[in-house]
């Protein structure tokens, strides 16, 4: 049975990319897209979206969204967005992923029995540790040497953390470090 996605998104652009991504795919149904989100909440109740892919600049409580009904909400990220915010999604969804990783996160999005999804965008101690390390101006060659790992895996941290915030430059994930109080300025370079 295929899944019913509803791409909440202001940007008509945005939503026909999206919509070009999710064309043909047997996973899902692409519900008509909702540009306003004033009507959100009866929208999802006539429509009964399975999925529901949402600009999380648009609501400020995505709790409310869901109710009490089995929903994935799916953070669909193109900038900047506070850590809390993303802590209310199931799942987040990069604009500049690629057309597999997109479909393959909707699909592990997908509300099971229970109405949550395996997906778990919290950042680990030694991602944490690897991003304090970045965020000090460390190489990758350095952050392995400090951690007593390979530089394999400080790249595999490197690529969830960017996965998991949405952040890809080194600058980015500095002023991510700093906001979430990782790291101060004074142990910068």
């Amino acid at each position: 049975m295929k899944q019913r996605l509803l791409i909440v998104e202001p940007s008509e652009l945005i939503i026909e990319g999206l919509k070009s991504i999710l064309e043909g795919q047997i996973r899902f149904k692409v519900l008509e897209p909702e540009m306003n989100p004033e009507h959100l909440e009866e929208r999802i109740l006539a429509s009964r979206p399975d999925i529901v892919l949402i600009n999380p600049t648009m609501i400020t409580n995505p709790a409310k969204l869901r109710g009490d009904r089995p929903i994935a909400l799916v953070a669909l990220v193109y900038q900047y967005v506070e850590r809390d915010v993303l802590k209310g999604y199931d799942s987040m969804v990069d604009i500049r992923d690629s057309r597999a990783v997109i479909i393959e996160t909707l699909a592990q999005a997908s509300p099971g029995e229970t109405g949550q999804s395996v997906t778990n965008y919290e950042l680990t101690n030694r991602e944490t540790a690897v991003l304090i390390e970045l965020a000090q101006g460390k190489t990758n060659k350095e952050i392995a040497d400090a951690l007593n790992v390979s530089i394999h895996t400080v790249i595999s941290h490197r690529k969830n953390i960017t996965h998991k915030t949405g952040i890809k430059s080194v600058a980015g994930l500095t002023v991510y470090a700093m906001l979430n109080n990782l790291i101060d300025e004074s142990s910068l370079l």
